[in-house]
């Protein structure tokens, strides 16, 4: 190795110097949309007003219907990532009776068929009649039936890209939270065992401003339900079943 002075090696020793007290720098992280900065922030907002009801508070999801069925707008909202993942969901049957999409009314009524409004705590996974499914409670008067009507988050193949893009639009649920079924199992991951899920009319679009949603009829839900249950009941009648079997089915439309 060749001779280095005493003036290169004391110049090197201290530009090593230099190098070991300069701060490390960090790749910078890309800031979050609008559209994600608002999820995030409504979901905040509603975690911090569900309160104890909520055993953890890490991941809430935002059920967006004031957006079209056939854009996703189930919100996964990772609180501590300050990340957003968004999937296609269904709505209730009663709450779309024209069937184009647009969710026109909520409702809290047993056999309306409807979704309901407002905060959802997640409870424990079973298997029901569409596999593994996971229950929910109502936190609210506007969905506080959400238990005893049956109103669950499980997989529907109505509810995918492909039923999109043959139909415009997803199916209709009787009041579940219908997603994929490629994509059920990560969100009960994310979203079981005491987390958030919160439901309304929002309206956010793919930039984070609001959409603009087409005028939708008032839904009648006290002669739907009239309507329906004359209906199951004559159903019941003629295949001799007990009309309680039929209260509440969650059947696919």
């Amino acid at each position: 190795m060749g001779k280095v002075n005493r003036r290169t090696f004391l110049g090197r020793l201290s530009i090593g110097a230099a190098a070991l007290a300069a701060p490390l720098r960090v790749a910078a992280q890309p800031a979050p949309d609008a559209r994600t900065r608002r999820i995030l922030a409504i979901a905040r907002e509603e975690v911090e007003r569900a309160g104890a009801a909520l055993w953890r508070r890490d991941v809430a999801a935002i059920a967006d219907f004031g957006v079209h069925s056939s854009a996703p707008r189930f919100h996964i909202a990772n609180l501590e990532a300050g990340t957003v993942r968004s999937l296609l969901v269904a709505h209730g049957s009663g709450s779309d009776p024209e069937h184009d999409g647009w969710l026109n009314d909520f409702s809290n009524l047993h056999d309306s068929w409807a979704t309901s409004r407002g905060a959802y705590v997640s409870w424990e996974w079973y298997q029901g009649r569409f596999g593994t499914s996971m229950r929910l409670e109502g936190l609210e008067p506007s969905n506080d039936q959400a238990y005893p009507r049956a109103i669950v988050m499980h997989a529907a193949d109505y509810a995918t890209p492909a039923h999109v893009a043959r139909w415009g639009r997803l199916g209709r649920s009787n009041g579940c939270f219908a997603v994929g079924p490629e994509e059920l199992q990560s969100a009960l991951y994310q979203l079981s065992g005491g987390r958030l899920l919160f439901a309304d009319r929002l309206g956010i679009g793919p930039d984070g401003a609001d959409v603009a949603m087409p005028p939708q009829a008032a839904v009648d839900f006290e002669t739907a339900i009239a309507q329906r249950r004359a209906a199951m009941a004559e159903e019941d009648a003629e295949f001799g079943r007990d009309s309680a079997e039929s209260v509440n089915a969650e059947v696919p439309r």
